[in-house]
Order: structure tokens, then C-alpha cells, then sequence
């Protein structure tokens, strides 16, 4: 019986493929099936129990075996293979491909549950109108009328992206509000509210067309390049998100101070005005971790001086004293860097003469480079795909690291202008668009790796591909809009990169575009900003984005803002290292608790930070009640005033004008720290330590991840801790367990521990550490507990009620 259904379901769901398409015969070559049909070859290989691989070889074509995003070594995958008369199974203990032979169809499977199959398969267009905008080669698969759809970069469209066609061309959208079909993120992924994605392996340009016609169509477009995808399946979001990054790479653990506040504008122009917004900062006791200089660093001018790449000493006299007094005080100076060497820049005969810029066709003329206008200039770009384009462009990073530069900008990388008859060393500039900014990452990486293999490094960048994480690059949303509808779309923008791997996508704090001026505005961008990866305010200079510069009442609610972002590190970090660990974003929306929940499908007005806050930024102008829907998991309560909120339960919750409503989950274990002025004064030496009790919730666990937040790599040496954190509940006692792991580089210490349990509504009879009687103090609702951690042991604190 289990047959007959299983076979109903592949066929109500498989739809012949292409008609011309014959099967001819199947061989297993090296753990790949190789399918030979009348027009060409699939191979189909599996990478694990959840991920397959199908190229599609057409007849005349070359096998090519490089993925610019694939970094996976694939697993020896235990599978079967069964055939019958028209058909062939293609099995392990997850993923299934079925292949009919006649009429020819692909269908994918996992755990017997039908996901994707071919529709027509590899099709290639033989009009002669071929354009960008219609590519000549797709691939096209049959979808479920039900499923939600998500993926193909950033984008502001709604989360369910079904019903778009949507162009894989990375560009920027200066001045975005609430829409933007194309920004600088193009990824050839879609993923499924069926719980299940499809990587289209390829990184020329082209479209992702997710049901646009509405006929239950999904279709990737090309210009060029492989006929190669991967199906990725998962049993929870967070399983899928944790095998895609498998796939494509995890996001290194980023130092701790990349975590802290930025202090950030276009621009600062002196050496003298950096050093006195730092000092500013420090006066006014508000705490900031870095300094990101813009372009006039190099240059006093916008146009005209991009390419420099060097100080420009009249303004900035003593460069490496003035980093080294930055860094004396706790402060990162991270610079700006483009790709573009002007041919008014002072480097550009030396990028002529050493033959490192894209060029013009080499066929024709010998390869001369290829110069054009944009905004700043007329302009090159460096070869990053050329090994003297790379070695070249990192020695000026590298002689810039050795003056004490901390971090790296890496600007207008789609590339911003890049017509299309320029040529690489690896293609034509259609062919390696959507991978420069991807390219220009691996090569800091990698410089890092060979020539300071200890420093964790940091890489803003403005555009990527998928597996961009990999490289450690930190993702922002382009020039949004300072404005409401600015505000609104990031979210949305946030969550869903974090889902396609980048999980530190974040937005200009308080929007860049514009001179708009609204202090709620301002505000509520930074409320948001506390709870999303990185908390950057940046702006043209027509509004001060810096707190230090803003009115006194505004600087004041600024500051709390920040100071709770510190106090937040402990937790953070332990998200940092959970999205390194296992490719989990630090935003998730609501849907990852609730994936059966269909009215959660499309929602981004409030979401997760992490397993235990949930978060409801506030994104249009003189809110005072909004209305939130607490997951049906557990209990939450309210981060600022205690109030509990019942599972399932939709309500309308008052705002405050002074933070944005945040929820614990119950059963949480949340570390905090008291506010330092930056991270070089963090420890855990002592902090606060909450719980929020639940009777409901009868049994939790939670950690806190801990290295020197500096040091490349630390848990791969060994060089951490772990502390480990349990409850259990029952009507008369809480348990709450406490040890710690440690890495056999790291030398742990005893830690003094405030122990604040909410929610407890009447005094405890006894509270008892390690088989001892323990005073402890009750303010409302909270019980406060003073624990000294002990290093090596298994603490235990038992709460009679």
C-alpha cells in the first residue's frame, strides 16, 4: 500500500519533462549516477543524506567541475539503486531521486515526501532575440500550488517571494524605501516553506522566475556557464539553513568588537575630526568599538580621487599615530576601499603598467584596459580574478594592516558600473558580475589566512553571491532611504539573507539617503538596531548619524540604546558562535517555530533574535499600540516590564516611546553584562545571569560561548569555554544546573554570578548552592541569588517555592 501511494504522489507531482528528452542508459561512476539520454548526460551526486547535486551535460558541451560557491566535500553516502521497467530510483537514507524513463522526469524527494521535480528540464532557447533580459538557457521545475517561496538575495518584496521574476544582476538601489525588486545581492537560491531549497550553482547572470506566469513554474535563467543545481532538504528550517551553509561554507566567528557600536558617516575629512568624534564618544561616556573612515581617507574630493588608496597626507598627517591613539583607547579604524583606480588616481599608470585591471576584448585588442565614466570618474577596475590583480590589490591592504588598520569596507563591489564588453581572466564581465564582490572577499580572506593567520578579520561589504559568508564578508542593505519606509523594509531584508546564509546582513542605522530629519525615527531605527547583527548608524552628512552629535533628549535615548547593546554581548556572542557552529541565523522569522503555521508564512512584523527574544521593531511614526502574536512554544514575557504573554496568543501590546517591544521566551537563560565603553573591557568574570522561570516550561537549556574574541579560529584550537546552563521545574523546586566545558587552550576561572530568576511570585522558602543554604534577596517578582561559579564543577542551585 505504502507503494502504491508513494508512486501516486510522484506522479500527481512530476509532469513530463522536455518530450524530446530520451532515456538511453544510467552507469555509476565514483558515488555519481550518470544518466546518458538522447540529448545529453545527467550526473547526479549526493553530497550527504540531504543534499544532492544534478548537472545536466548537454551533448557537445565540456564537463566544468568549478563552483565558485560549493565548498562541501562530498560525503560517502551510503545509497540504492533500484530500477524497474520505466523506472530509476536513485536512494539514500534521505534524499530520493526518481528518474521515468518514459516520458522522461526527474523528481526529488526526502523522507518520501515529494519536494521539487523537473518540469521541462535544461532548455535552450534558439531564437535569435536573445537579450539580457532573455536569457538563453533555463531550467524549469514543477512546483506545489501551496508553497511559499523565499530566497534570491535581498530584496524588499514581501517575505513570500512567489509570483516575481527576479533578476540575478547585483546593483545597487540608491535611496530604496519599502520595495526594491534589485538590490546588491543577487543569490540563485530559492527556498520553500515545504522546508527544502534549490541552489542553482552557477554565477553568470540571469533570472530566477518563482511563478511569475502562475502556473506552477519555477525557472532559473541563464546567460552562460553550468546546467548545475543542488536540492537541499532539512527536517526544521534551522536543519535546512545549517545544511545550505554546509554546503556553501559557515560564516567564520567574527571578533567580538564587531558586535560593539560603529561610529560611522560619509564622512569623516581629518585626522583632527576623527579624533575628536572618538573623544566625544568617550567624554560622553557612550560606548563605541570603531571608526569607519569614508573616501576621504584617500582623497578631499569625491570625484576625481578614487583608486588612491593611500592617506592623503595633507588631512591626515600622522595616519599611523592617530590609529595607534584610537587603538590605545579601545577604537578599530576601519577604512573604506573601492576597486575602481581612476585614471586621475595616483595609482593608476602603476595598475596600467603591472596589467592588473579588467581589460577590453583580448581577442581583438590584445587586451588594453577596458576605461569607462560612472559618478566618480573615468575608471578601471582590478582584475580580482587575475593573480597579479590579486596580489597587487592585497599589498595595499597588507601595507595598510601592518600601520594598524583594524577592518576593511569594501564599497560599490556588484561592481557598481561594469559594462558588459569588459572582459576578466575569468570571463567576460556578464559571466563574473554577480561574483566580483564574492571574488574581492576571498582574496582579503585569504591574504589573512597566509600573512596574519591569527587575526579574525572583518569585512564589510556591499555585495556578494551565494557562500559570500564563507569568507567572512559582513553584508549591509545598500543606501536605503532615511525614512520610514526605509525602516520598514529591513527587517524583512535581515531575515531573509540570514536565511540564505548571510546572517549579519544589517542597514544604516537611521537611513543614508536624504535629508530627512526625525528624531522618533532615528530612535526607532536604533531600538531595532539592538536586536539585529550589526549595530552601525551611518548617514550622508546632511544628518548627523552619530549620537554624540545629536541634541541632548536625543542623545540620552541613544545611549541607552547602545549601552543595552553592550550589556547584550554575552548573549550575542553565543549567537555569533551558534551561526558559526551550525550556519543558524541570529534573525529568524517567526516561521522557524511555527513552519505548519501558514498565516506565518509571509510575516516579517516581528521575529526572533536568537531562540529567546522576540522582537517587534517599530517602523512607522507615533505608534502606541501594535499587534503581536506570541509562538505557540511557550510563554514570553515581557524584557522590560515582566508581563506575561500566553502561547498561541495574539494581543494588542501598548508601546513605549522609550524601547520597542522585546519578549523572553519562558524557561530562557539570558547572561548580561553591566555597560563597558568598549569591548576591550569585556569579561565574564562577573555578570548577571536571568532566568525566566515558567511553570510550563519544565525542562530548558541554554550556554554562554567565551574565547578572547580576537583569535582566528579559537574553538577549532581549542581555545574557549562553554558554560552550560539547565533547568528543570516542578511544582515545588526549581533545578537550574550550571558547568563548563573547556577547551583544552583556555584557562578558566572561578566566575561571581548574579542569579536573577523572574517571575516568581512568592518568596522562596530556601535556596540551596551545591548542598548549602544561600541568602538571597527578592525585588517584585525577581529573586536575586549571588553564585560563585566554580571552574571544573557541576554547580547545582535548587529553589524550594
Amino acid at each position: 500500500m505504502k507503494k502504491i501511494i508513494l508512486f501516486l504522489l510522484i506522479s500527481s507531482f512530476s509532469f513530463a519533462q522536455n518530450a524530446n528528452r530520451k532515456f538511453e542508459s544510467y552507469k555509476v561512476v565514483k558515488n555519481t549516477l550518470e544518466i546518458k539520454t538522447s540529448d545529453g548526460v545527467y550526473y547526479i551526486k549526493p553530497y550527504s543524506d540531504k543534499i544532492v547535486e544534478t548537472t545536466y551535460l548537454p551533448i557537445g558541451e565540456n564537463l566544468n567541475s568549478n563552483s565558485h560557491a560549493v565548498v562541501l566535500t562530498p560525503e560517502k553516502v551510503a545509497f540504492k539503486i533500484k530500477q524497474s521497467q520505466n523506472e530509476l530510483v536513485f536512494s539514500s537514507n534521505g534524499i530520493k531521486v526518481s528518474v521515468v524513463k518514459s516520458p522522461f522526469k526527474i523528481s526529488y524527494l526526502y523522507k518520501n515526501k515529494p519536494l521539487i521535480s523537473e518540469k521541462n528540464g535544461y532548455v535552450k532557447r534558439e531564437n535569435a532575440a536573445i537579450s539580457k533580459e532573455q536569457p538563453k538557457e533555463t531550467l524549469e521545475f514543477n512546483l506545489d500550488a501551496s508553497e511559499a517561496l523565499y530566497g534570491a538575495g535581498a530584496r524588499a518584496l514581501g517575505m513570500n517571494r512567489r509570483g516575481n521574476r527576479l533578476e540575478l544582476y547585483n546593483q545597487a538601489d540608491y535611496g530604496y524605501g519599502n520595495h526594491s525588486k534589485k538590490m546588491n545581492f543577487s543569490i540563485p537560491l530559492v527556498m520553500s516553506s515545504k522546508i527544502y531549497a534549490v541552489h542553482f550553482d552557477n554565477g553568470a547572470i540571469g533570472y530566477l522566475d518563482l511563478d511569475s506566469k502562475k502556473d506552477n513554474t519555477l525557472v532559473y535563467e541563464t546567460i552562460s556557464g553550468r546546467k548545475t543545481y543542488q536540492v537541499i532538504a532539512g527536517d526544521t528550517w534551522a536543519d535546512l539553513t545549517s545544511n545550505y551553509t554546509s554546503l556553501t561554507g559557515k560564516q567564520p566567528l567574527v571578533p567580538r568588537w564587531a558586535l560593539g557600536n560603529f561610529s560611522s558617516r560619509f564622512g569623516y575629512h581629518t585626522q583632527a575630526e576623527v579624533t575628536k568624534t572618538i573623544d566625544k564618544y568617550i567624554k560622553d561616556e557612550i560606548p563605541v568599538d570603531a571608526i569607519i573612515l569614508d573616501l576621504y581617507w584617500f582623497g578631499k574630493t569625491v570625484q576625481g580621487t578614487m583608486g588612491n588608496l593611500d592617506w592623503d597626507k595633507d588631512n591626515f598627517s600622522d595616519p599611523k599615530k592617530m590609529i595607534t591613539d584610537l587603538n590605545s583607547k579601545g577604537v578599530k579604524t576601519v577604512l573604506i576601499t573601492e576597486p575602481f583606480i581612476l585614471t586621475t588616481s595616483s595609482k593608476w599608470q602603476e595598475a596600467v603598467d603591472k596589467k592588473v585591471l579588467a581589460t577590453d576584448n583580448p581577442e581583438a585588442s590584445g587586451g588594453n584596459p577596458f576605461k569607462y565614466d560612472f559618478y566618480f570618474g573615468n575608471t578601471g577596475l582590478v582584475d580580482v580574478f587575475k593573480p597579479e590583480g590579486k596580489t597587487w590589490f592585497w599589498n595595499i591592504y597588507k601595507d595598510l594592516i601592518n600601520q594598524g588598520v583594524g577592518g576593511w569596507w569594501g564599497d560599490l563591489g556588484e561592481p557598481e558600473v561594469f559594462p558588459s564588453a569588459a572582459f576578466t581572466a575569468q570571463g567576460s564581465a556578464d559571466e563574473v558580475h554577480n561574483i566580483y564582490g564574492h571574488t574581492w572577499a576571498k582574496m582579503i580572506r585569504d591574504g589573512y589566512n597566509n600573512e596574519f593567520p591569527n587575526v579574525r578579520p572583518f569585512i564589510l561589504m556591499r555585495a556578494g553571491y551565494s557562500g559570500s559568508q564563507n569568507y567572512g564578508m559582513i553584508p549591509w542593505s545598500g543606501d536605503v532611504s532615511r525614512s520610514w519606509e526605509g525602516l520598514q523594509s529591513q527587517p524583512e531584508i535581515a531575515l531573509q539573507m540570514g536565511m540564505q546564509g548571510m546572517a549579519y546582513m544589517h542597514s544604516d542605522l537611521g537611513g543614508f539617503a536624504g535629508d530627512y530629519f526625525d528624531n522618533e525615527l532615528y530612535i526607532r531605527w536604533l531600538q531595532y538596531g539592538v536586536f539585529q547583527p550589526v549595530y552601525r548608524p551611518h548617514a550622508q552628512e546632511d544628518v548627523a548619524s552619530e549620537p554624540v552629535y545629536k541634541d541632548i533628549i536625543t542623545k540620552a535615548k541613544a545611549k541607552k540604546q547602545i549601552e543595552l547593546r553592550y550589556q547584550m554581548l554575552p548573549y550575542n556572542y553565543t549567537l555569533a558562535f551558534e551561526n558559526n557552529n551550525k550556519g543558524i541565523p541570529l534573525m529568524r522569522p517567526i516561521f522557524f517555530e511555527e513552519p505548519e503555521n501558514q498565516k506565518l508564512l509571509n510575516s516579517c512584523d516581528s521575529y526572533l533574535w536568537g531562540n529567546d527574544f522576540l522582537v517587534t521593531p517599530i517602523t512607522k511614526s507615533a505608534v502606541t499600540s501594535t499587534s503581536i502574536y506570541f509562538p505557540k512554544s511557550n510563554n514570553w514575557y515581557d524584557f522590560y516590564t515582566g508581563e506575561k504573554h500566553q502561547a498561541g496568543a495574539t494581543e494588542t501590546v501598548a508601546v513605549s516611546a522609550d524601547n520597542i517591544p522585546i519578549f523572553v521566551r519562558g524557561g530562557a537563560f539570558i547572561p548580561m553584562i553591566k555597560t563597558i565603553q568598549n569591548t576591550t573591557k569585556y569579561s565574564l568574570a562577573d555578570f548577571d545571569f536571568h532566568f525566566y522561570y515558567d511553570e510550563k516550561a519544565t525542562n530548558s537549556f541554554g550556554k554562554l560561548y567565551n574565547d578572547d574574541g580576537l583569535t582566528s579560529n579559537a574553538y577549532e584550537k581549542g581555545a574557549y569555554e562553554i558554560l552550560n546552563f539547565s533547568s528543570t521545574i516542578t511544582t515545588k523546586v526549581i533545578t537550574l544546573k550550571m558547568n563548563t566545558t573547556v577547551g583544552k587552550s583556555f584557562t578558566s576561572a572561578d566566575k561571581n554570578v548574579t542569579l536573577l530568576v523572574h517571575n516568581i511570585s512568592a518568596k522562596p522558602t530556601k535556596v540551596i548552592i551545591n548542598g548549602v543554604n544561600t541568602d538571597f534577596k527578592m525585588n517584585a517578582a525577581t529573586l536575586e541569588i549571588p553564585v560563585v561559579l566554580k571552574k571544573g564543577l557541576d554547580n547545582e542551585i535548587k529553589i524550594q517555592l
